[in-house]
């Protein structure tokens, strides 16, 4: 009787859902250090900590026109002017007023502001005109009290938070740095230049995931983006532990199979990494991957194994990555905007089925594209997201439905 003992059968492939779950969770448990960061210095960073206020917006009643600042019923006699930035002094008789400028302080004694185009000069001197019944200043307070909070913790950093911050009074503010990626790509069948043939095809990933990973707030230098790495285990191996060095996130593209030169299993193993997950059951993408390693500094890094399909590497990145990069940041988990089904989309039996689709954000609808497989871009240069059919059924016309969007620009927001 052989004595041999069975290889143990691999686990099964992680839900859809509970894969996202799951790196989110792995990413925020690795959350990326806070610091104290100047605001010209934290574009695309993360809030570490509320915003608050440090005085009230405004800080002091603030003219919203220029005109006349004026006390009592009219024609008034000018006795002053005041600019922005500076103290007036008060208005401390009827029959006055001090001539102001937008954004200045309205005198103490002022009962009304005239727009100056509003106004008239007499013969003598004085200032004519009917004030408009509603105020022309701003109240102390009438954006926001001192100390109240008007972003939360983990809010992304883009210019308009880096000007409110300024208005606040705030000279720094406590964020996480953006996660440094780097990218590796595998593979000896791989041309990164000129058209393919005669059995090599042209690597598209190698210039496609360093700009998707940027647009989900990542730092990726030139000299981050390596490949093709030869099919070794050996050169695999060298690769990772080189970029594993600075990088938070190391994204592979190919090999995450197991065929005779698919090394990146073989390499996680050399170099200590955990799964946190090893295959999803979603179609097109089933292969993807995430493992962790710690490294001799202590520091969490993380590997994400992107198939080399194209379009399935996509998948991966909207699946694994984009909730990993959340949690690294401090980010809350990405909630997934819905859309009404303009056309049926087949499922994918006990598999989640991502979509490409296209949005009408007037209709709400989400439309399947053509030239969908995974080996595909074609329908992905024209797509918004990916429409989430889940397992077990199919998408009919009006069903609402879950999409990931594809990232956007730094700075721009879903409406």
């Amino acid at each position: 009787m052989s004595t041999e003992t069975a290889p143990a059968a691999a686990p099964p492939p992680a839900a859809w859902e509970e894969a996202r779950a799951r790196v989110y969770e792995a990413g925020l448990a690795a959350a990326l250090p806070v610091a104290d960061g100047p605001l010209a210095g934290i574009d695309g960073h993360t809030l570490a900590e509320p915003l608050t206020t440090r005085t009230p917006l405004p800080a002091f009643p603030t003219s919203s026109v220029d005109g006349w600042a004026v006390r009592g019923p009219g024609p008034w006699r000018p006795v002053g002017r005041v600019l922005a930035g500076g103290t007036p002094a008060p208005l401390t008789e009827d029959g006055t007023t001090a001539e102001i400028a937008t954004g200045a302080m309205v005198p103490e004694g002022t009962t009304t502001v005239l727009r100056v185009e509003e106004s008239s000069r007499t013969a003598d001197g004085l200032v004519a005109g009917t004030p408009r019944p509603a105020p022309e200043w701003r109240e102390p307070g009438e954006e926001a009290h001192a100390g109240e909070e008007l972003l939360p913790a983990g809010t992304p950093v883009d210019p308009a938070v880096i000007g409110l911050a300024a208005s606040c009074g705030h000279d720094s503010l406590r964020v996480r740095r953006q996660p440094r990626a780097a990218l590796r790509v595998f593979g000896d069948e791989l041309l990164t230049a000129g058209p393919p043939g005669a059995g090599r095809v042209r690597d598209a990933l190698g210039p496609v995931v360093p700009a998707w990973l940027r647009r989900y707030g990542c730092v990726v230098h030139p000299a981050d983006v390596v490949g093709p790495v030869a099919d070794t285990l050996p050169a695999h191996v060298a690769a990772l532990r080189e970029a594993l060095v600075d990088a938070d996130l190391v994204c592979t593209t190919g090999g995450t199979m197991h065929g005779p030169v698919d090394h990146l299993h073989p390499a996680l193993a050399e170099l200590g990494a955990e799964y946190v997950v090893n295959t999803v059951a979603v179609r097109p993408g089933f292969p993807m991957l995430l493992a962790r390693l710690v490294g001799a500094d202590g520091r969490v890094r993380f590997v994400a194994g992107l198939p080399g399909n194209p379009q399935s590497a996509i998948v991966a990145l909207v699946s694994l990555v984009a909730p990993l990069l959340a949690g690294l940041a401090g980010r809350p988990m990405p909630v997934l905007p819905q859309a009404t089904l303009a056309e049926p989309i087949p499922g994918r039996g006990d598999h989640t089925h991502l979509a490409l689709v296209r949005l009408d954000p007037v209709a709400g609808t989400a439309r399947p594209l053509r030239h969908a497989g995974s080996a595909m871009l074609r329908g992905l240069a024209g797509a918004d997201g990916f429409a989430v059919i889940r397992p077990g059924t199919a998408g009919r016309p009006g069903d609402r439905v879950p999409v990931v969007p594809l990232p956007l620009l730094p700075g721009e927001r879903v409406s």
